[in-house]
């Protein structure tokens, strides 16, 4: 009965221990990651200051440094912890950034084509946020449903930039990805079936 109360007592001392040298891991990373994006922010102000005395054209590059700190902070930070953190992230500043770059650049379709990529692109990662989470125990099952997911969000996708560009909703190439995808799918789910009937390891 000790000995069984020692072993526990030590596991979790070495999962802390293996816990707090992550968690170092993650710090060092992030600091690195900011640094170099605050680098590259630097460089874009210095550069357009001295070739047009203002803030002209580094403002887009600035912004974009700026959102992707944001955005990729809670994953550097946290690690896998980080990806709910992430998505929030994007959820919330992604709309508001392309409105800024929409009007850096001038170019209004950047916000009228993209806010609405967007929202079908942070809809589509909440559903595979919600499908990882709730199948961690069967990432292959996962897996095939991620991929069978993909089909409704690439005809989605295509239904809106067809009223902006004109294009067919599907074409050659979106019925051969199609069928690309239908087939992956079905492999992970047969791998799925395959391993929870014990017939792979």
């Amino acid at each position: 009965m000790e000995n069984s109360e020692k072993k526990a007592d030590e596991n979790l001392i070495a999962l802390k221990k293996k816990d707090e040298n992550n968690i170092r891991k993650n710090v060092v990373i992030s600091i690195v990651f900011s640094t170099m994006l605050f680098i590259g922010f630097i460089v874009c102000a210095i550069c357009d200051i001295a070739t047009s005395g203002k803030l002209t054209w580094s403002m887009i590059p600035m912004s974009s440094i700026i959102f992707a700190w944001i955005v990729s902070f809670p994953v550097m930070i946290l690690g896998k912890k980080g990806f709910l953190g992430g998505l929030i992230a994007i959820s919330i500043f992604t709309i508001p950034y392309l409105y800024i770059l929409s009007d850096l650049i001038n170019v209004k379709a950047v916000f009228s084509i993209g806010a609405i990529m967007s929202l079908i692109s942070i809809v589509y990662l909440w559903i595979l946020f919600g499908i990882v989470n709730r199948l961690k125990m069967r990432k292959l099952f996962a897996l095939g449903i991620i991929f069978l997911s993909l089909i409704p969000f690439m005809i989605l996708v295509n239904i809106a930039l067809s009223k902006f560009i004109s294009e067919p909703i599907i074409d050659v190439w979106d019925i051969l990805s199609i069928f690309i995808m239908l087939i992956v799918a079905f492999a992970f789910f047969v791998c799925d079936y395959a391993k929870n009937k014990g017939l792979v390891k």
